[in-house]
């Protein structure tokens, strides 16, 4: 008679936040997965809900409420982690019901929550460790956590209070992994963390063994160059303007890593940037885009900007535009700012009225358009490489090198039916609006 396996328990997980939280949210079900468990895509087929909470901003921590409540109401059975973990007392009053509460990247006590409330009933006739990492990203490209924490204290930021201080890890652990990740199929890895450029300060730029021989600095520029020789697309993101940054550019006219900056600024005005407790420094920044640029022509950057900060003035706000024409941005993200509980913003004086907020964010957004459309247009007529992400019917879209998934615009191919995901090829720019190209792709 056949022996009857035991069904594992399924888990579903709900992530919410930025790709740091999803990495984590990876790390946790790849360890589930090698401890015997399944995966569930809904909250019917699901033993036990993860939800991975985001508590950077007030709106966000509602949006991890609701998402708990939605776990609770759908199938009863939820452990809560994230950077609302910090909050859990909060979280146990509003829903009683709720399992376990866990704080940012304790994988650990996830793990064992999840142990406690659905363990795994022992066989000897399995062994599900998996291959490779599981990922709930597509398999093509992959985000590669270098850090953890945050050593700067701007005003109107909890990051340091809910993830702690710069932890970086160590180049040859990181090294590792892509490689892995390489191997198992992805063409693009995504660098990420809270400050990508002060990796390695607190491991003092020490230098860690090769697996095939020599050495690599904890530093970003020493990690990117080693990076980009595993033959994937490189992608920097959360990158801060310090000085060896310049240092990273020369790579990117070699073709190590791909000519883009993601740099979070935040503001213009050094009356502002005083405020949020940011380097003032404004004006040497746009000396060094210009000479970034004559290094590497292609190079596209994107930030991120506050309006409607503690103390903005229509001066400190016009002088934001203005540098914006200047420094003529690739890829601009804006956000009205919005109190956060337990920033030190929140006391600040002269707040700015919630109209004046809407009416400079709607200002700052078409200007950018503006801008993203012009150096879009440039581009019609040019050739250039683009990763396939999605192919539906005779027609396909994906990515260039200027662009990162999710977060900014996409290329979008006609008699394109024949590609797949994760195909990089070559593309003939046809048409461009604000925010996307469009064009056909090359015979091989």
């Amino acid at each position: 008679m056949a022996t009857q396996l035991p069904s594992p328990p399924k888990v579903g997980m709900v992530s919410l936040g930025c790709p740091k939280n999803l990495v984590d949210s990876e790390r946790i079900l790849t360890k589930l997965r090698s401890d015997g468990y399944a995966m569930s895509a809904d909250y019917a087929g699901a033993d036990i809900v993860l939800v991975n909470t985001c508590g950077f901003l007030d709106s966000a921590k509602e949006e991890s409420l609701e998402a708990i409540g939605e776990a609770i109401a759908e199938n009863g059975r939820v452990i809560v982690t994230g950077c609302m973990g910090k909050e859990a007392e909060l979280i146990r009053e509003r829903f009683p019901d709720v399992l376990a509460v866990t704080g940012a990247h304790q994988y650990e006590q996830v793990v064992g929550a999840v142990h406690d409330a659905a363990p795994v009933t022992p066989s000897a006739y399995l062994d599900l460790v998996p291959e490779r990492d599981l990922k709930l990203t597509p398999r093509h490209y992959s985000y590669l956590k270098i850090s953890e924490g945050c050593n700067h204290r701007c005003s109107f930021c909890i990051i340091p209070s809910l993830r702690g201080d710069l932890v970086s890890r160590r180049p040859d652990a990181i090294l590792r992994e892509a490689e892995k990740l390489v191997a198992a199929g992805t063409k693009e890895l995504l660098v990420i963390s809270q400050d990508t450029s002060a990796y390695g300060v607190d491991l003092r730029h020490a230098s860690y063994p090769l697996k095939g021989g020599g050495e690599v600095r904890a530093h970003m520029t020493d990690l990117s160059r080693e990076l980009g020789k595993l033959g994937a697309w490189v992608r920097l993101h959360y990158v801060y303007p310090y000085p060896h940054v310049d240092h990273v550019i020369p790579l990117m006219a070699e073709g190590l890593v791909l000519p883009y900056l993601d740099i979070p600024f935040q503001h213009a005005s050094p009356a502002v940037l005083k405020r949020m407790k940011r380097p003032a420094n404004e004006a040497k920044v746009l000396e060094r885009i210009k000479g970034w640029r004559a290094i590497a022509p292609d190079i596209a950057i994107r930030s991120t900007f506050v309006v409607g900060f503690p103390g903005e003035t229509e001066e400190d706000f016009q002088y934001l535009l203005d540098w914006l024409d200047e420094a003529q941005l690739d890829r601009v993200g804006a956000f009205r700012f919005e109190p956060v509980e337990g920033a030190a913003a929140n006391a600040l004086s002269d707040p700015v009225p919630e109209e004046v907020k809407e009416e400079r964010y709607q200002r700052i957004m078409e200007k950018t358009a503006a801008i993203s459309a012009a150096k879009l247009q440039a581009k019609v007529g040019r050739t250039l490489d683009v990763i396939i992400d999605a192919v539906d019917g005779e027609g396909a879209s994906g990515r260039s090198k200027a662009d990162a998934p999710e977060i900014d615009g996409e290329v979008h191919l006609r008699d394109a039916g024949h590609l797949t995901a994760g195909d990089i090829v070559r593309v003939e720019i046809e048409d461009a609006d604000d925010h996307d190209l469009f064009g056909v792709p090359l015979p091989a």
